[in-house]
């Protein structure tokens, strides 16, 4: 039996790794939110991993409401630096591996070509800075560390874009979706199962360091929302702004489109088209036409 700590167990990642943890009796999860882990404070987190005897943290917990982060500024930094790092001591402690959840926005540099885990990183806002060191820091404190950084992630739980398209689509008879931000989004299902299989595998144990992963392909939010409405039979006209015309507190990045070839070589596992996946979500949401 292998024993698996899940933080941020009740976002989107944490409930798609339950749906799959019936596939794989030999994998015990306990699945931790705040309320049963509050991963700030150091002492908690030690004492915690001390009750079990956990071979691998898959920390889901992450600070990730971009733009109000301009204002929570210490509350960002608590949960994705320093709780990274807690859970990265704890872990090196108990000789654990950490799988550790990261984002496209740590590299927000002007390359436009698709990114690659040694590429330059000067991330913009607090979301982003503290996503960075919180990188860092789980690398620093515990060497057997793997980070994936992911892109534009949704399910079928949780608040994301697909659902937040679906709902507006309804509503309204048009939107004004930015065409100038291009990147690929990245199906938290598919995420799940490469989690479990790099486990399943002992890749994940083996394989430390910075890994991208999101779905194959590439496409832009304004072409993203095209797609939704295309396939969920919305009749919502979707016209195309630029970034200028829909400030917000925190920059995004223009061109956050991920290089996977280290996770495809390191890994041999195939990753589906993003495409493909928004299909699968949308038939599990009633929502394909």
């Amino acid at each position: 039996m292998i024993n698996i700590l899940v933080t941020g167990a009740n976002g989107q990642l944490g409930n798609e790794l339950r749906v799959l943890a019936a596939l794989h009796p030999h994998l015990q999860y306990t699945y931790s939110d705040r309320a049963e882990l509050d991963i700030t404070n150091l002492d908690d987190v030690l004492a915690f991993f001390a009750e079990k005897n956990f071979a691998y943290c898959i920390n889901c917990a992450a600070y990730t409401a971009v733009d109000k982060a301009e204002q929570e500024q210490e509350l960002s930094f608590a949960i994705n630096a320093r709780g990274a790092a807690h859970l990265a001591q704890a872990c090196a402690a108990h000789q654990a591996t950490l799988i550790h959840i990261s984002s496209d926005y740590v590299y927000h540099n002007t390359l436009n070509r698709p990114l690659q885990e040694e590429d330059p990183t000067t991330p913009q806002g607090i979301y982003a800075q503290s996503k960075l060191e919180g990188d860092e820091l789980a690398i620093r404190h515990n060497p057997n560390t793997l980070v994936l950084r992911t892109s534009w992630v949704y399910s079928s739980f949780g608040h994301n874009f697909v659902k937040t398209m679906l709902k507006l689509g309804t509503e309204r008879p048009e939107l004004r979706i930015v065409y100038d931000q291009v990147g690929a989004p990245t199906y938290a299902a598919d995420l799940a199962q490469v989690i479990v299989e790099l486990i399943h595998s002992g890749k994940a144990k083996s394989n430390s360091g910075i890994y991208n992963y999101s779905n194959e392909g590439v496409t832009s939010w304004y072409d993203f929302a095209r797609a939704i409405f295309a396939w969920s039979g919305i009749a919502c006209r979707v016209l195309p702004i630029e970034s200028k015309d829909y400030p917000t507190p925190a920059s995004r990045p223009h061109y956050s489109l991920l290089n996977k070839a280290k996770f495809k070589t390191t890994f041999g596992l195939e990753i589906p088209h993003w495409q493909d996946s928004l299909i699968a979500c949308l038939t599990l949401l009633g929502a394909k036409k």
